[in-house]
């Protein structure tokens, strides 16, 4: 699997990966140089625009069905450790980056009015955010990589601690930061290993992730680097059983944490990214594990979520079960699970957190994310109970919206690899689908339980241009697949090939 470069240079004139990642970093100093709370929100949601708009003119700019790394930007960084700044994105990583400016400006927009404590702050911590995650998605250094997945704790922990809405906000932020540490540790000597490895056969250090793509590993430290990377990405997933920082984060948690928490699945991509391709062999060898964790996340997520009276835990838990589904997809190791798996990721962005946006606005107008807070909403939020219901169909993969193609996608790379396999599956999203019909129904159209109930007053306009962005995207996905899927083809099908050279040439070892 060896990757050719295109420079940005020669794509697109200027070094666009970095100017979307330093961009954000300028403007949140920008909003610290103005004193008017209300021309600080104006000119956040200026630059979160301008910011989407670059990343629309760079997937405009992307050419579709080759696994060429594109817009690549190498700058040497630590020469003498083999570090360097490396940039670039290909079909699995493209979409990513429109994906995060775009929920970025619907954080802001729908933060607009209920966060009135420091403004600046939060809005500041919300581009740091974004930086950070755009980094995550471009990195090809796994070193670069690495200090952008740290960096993004720094925001993730301030936004959760101080706009956070639970009282136990403070303890949330810190056991979320406790996870990702301990992650994160593992993940860097497996990172370090890689290095060495590559040490031991050129004599010289590479970080490079094109570079160590060359680099053969044996198969002992190859399952060893696997299992050290696996861990720091199933924290962050959160796959099950590393799952348990993700509910209480979600409940005590802002809406902006809703972006790096479920909306963006960090993990799951650096499965897929960097686990796979990397320790090709291993992932072939592991996947029973792989896919029984899977399994048990897509059913456990569901049936907890099933009993759940909260709202935010309910997504919570459900978010579980969909990381369960986006694994089994991405190590069915085969085109239509690790394409499927990369639209889903892509629609959980969307639906997930657009169902958070809807659940914020409820709980800006009622106090709780509780079901005995609601009953009846849609007699009196008729545009919100459309929205909700809308973006939940692409929550649970009806046809025609956003959900379907991912997880269509994904059983049937399930029933290639192993027909019960799939079949636990199935069933893993009729539980999902049960779980929001059954809470819609009682909170949507069950009957009145609160005298509040009757006075909420319906989406406001703000409030309104989410939940149709949201509405819109999910219905274009839906429709029409076709160019989502044509931008990771070429990326897809390189990866399946590497995966099967390591396995035929795993078992010419064997034989010999």
């Amino acid at each position: 699997m060896i990757l050719k470069e295109v420079f940005a240079a020669q794509q697109i004139g200027f070094p666009i990966l970095s100017i979307l990642i330093f961009l954000p970093v300028v403007w949140a100093i920008l909003l610290n140089l103005i004193e008017d709370d209300d021309v600080v929100r104006k000119t956040a949601l200026v630059g979160a625009l301008l910011e989407l708009l670059l990343a629309v003119g760079m997937v405009l700019n992307f050419t579709p069905g080759v696994s060429d790394i594109q817009f690549a930007e190498h700058i040497e960084w630590i020469p003498m450790a083999g570090v360097g700044y490396h940039l670039g994105v290909d079909g699995i990583s493209v979409l990513f980056i429109p994906l995060t400016t775009f929920l970025t400006l619907m954080v802001m927009l729908s933060s607009w009015s209920s966060v009135k404590f420091l403004p600046k702050p939060y809005l500041t911590a919300l581009f740091a955010l974004e930086a950070t995650t755009i980094g995550i998605f471009a990195a090809l250094d796994l070193v670069l990589f690495f200090v952008f997945w740290e960096l993004i704790l720094v925001p993730s922990y301030f936004l959760l601690r101080l706009w956070g809405i639970g009282s136990q906000r403070q303890y949330a932020a810190l056991k979320y930061v406790m996870y990702m540490l301990s992650g994160s540790a593992l993940m860097l000597i497996g990172i370090v290993l890689l290095g060495l490895n590559y040490y031991n056969m050129s004599g010289t250090y590479s970080f490079d992730f094109p570079t160590l793509l060359t680099a053969p590993v044996p198969r002992e430290l190859q399952t060893l680097i696997f299992f050290l990377l696996a861990f720091g990405f199933a924290v962050k997933g959160p796959l099950f059983p590393f799952h348990t920082w993700l509910p209480m984060a979600l409940l005590e948690g802002p809406v902006g944490m809703s972006i790096s928490l479920v909306g963006l699945k960090l993990g799951v991509y650096g499965f897929i990214r960097f686990a796979i391709p990397l320790a090709p062999e291993a992932a072939k060898e592991w996947f029973w594990l792989m896919a029984g964790l899977s399994l048990i996340a897509i059913v456990y997520g569901a049936l907890i979520a099933l009993v759940q009276p909260n709202l935010r835990r309910l997504l919570a838990f459900a978010s579980v079960g969909h990381v369960g589904l986006a694994i089994l997809g991405l190590f069915s190791l085969n085109a239509q699970g690790l394409q499927g798996a990369l639209v889903l990721m892509n629609n959980l962005g969307i639906a997930t957190t657009g169902l958070l946006f809807l659940t914020g606005f409820l709980y800006a107008r009622t106090g709780s994310s509780e079901l005995s807070a609601f009953g009846g909403l849609a007699r009196h939020t008729p545009r919100l109970a459309t929205s909700f219901f809308i973006i939940g169909l692409a929550f649970i993969g009806l046809p025609g919206t956003s959900g379907f193609p991912g997880e269509f996608l994904i059983l049937l790379g399930a029933f290639r690899a192993h027909w019960a396999v799939a079949g636990i599956a199935v069933l893993g999203v009729i539980l999902n689908a049960a779980l929001f019909l059954s809470y819609y129904e009682r909170a949507f159209f069950g009957p009145v339980t609160r005298d509040a109930v009757r006075g909420l007053q319906d989406l406001r306009p703000r409030e309104a241009v989410v939940a149709v962005a949201m509405g819109v995207m999910v219905l274009l996905i839906g429709l029409f697949p076709a160019p989502l899927l044509a931008m990771s083809s070429g990326s897809v099908q390189a990866l399946v090939e590497r995966v099967e050279r390591g396995s035929a040439a795993q078992l010419l070892q064997h034989a010999n």
